[in-house]
């Protein structure tokens, strides 16, 4: 919904970190794929066949992200991630914790980020579930 806004590089960046946030927990699920589909769909951009996360730099990757803008961008995407199988794991929580700190932003924001991601997250089932009406 909001990806289209990243610049080229960054859209690439918000790629692997959601790839890295996906599996973090050890359980790369069916609806965090379904996500990463259209994250992918949504900035125009091919999906990643293999993910290696011993290859991940968590630190280079938020480099990427330079304006207050993109970062807020990025942390409301990756909560939708977060909120797609309605399990926020410690595993989850503490990296969302290290991102919101390396951004610069409060906790507050964490929770308005996740609420908003939490919501999109059931309409985006909603949508699924009356598109699939017959």
């Amino acid at each position: 919904m909001l990806l289209m806004k990243l610049e080229a590089k960054e859209k690439f960046a918000f790629l692997q970190l959601a790839h890295y946030l996906a599996r973090i927990d050890s359980v790369y699920g069916e609806k965090e794929k379904e996500i990463i589909e259209e994250y992918c769909a949504e900035m125009g951009i091919e999906n990643e066949e293999f993910f290696d996360i011993s290859d991940f730099s968590l630190d280079e990757t938020l480099k990427n992200f330079k304006s207050k803008k993109s970062k807020k961008i990025v942390m409301l995407e990756l909560m939708i991630l977060i909120h797609a199988d309605d399990s926020f794991d410690f595993k989850e929580k503490e990296l969302i914790k290290v991102i919101n700190n390396s951004f610069g932003f409060s906790q507050n924001n964490i929770n308005y980020f996740s609420q908003w991601g939490k919501a999109v997250a059931a309409f985006y089932e909603q949508g699924k579930l009356i598109i699939n009406e017959e």
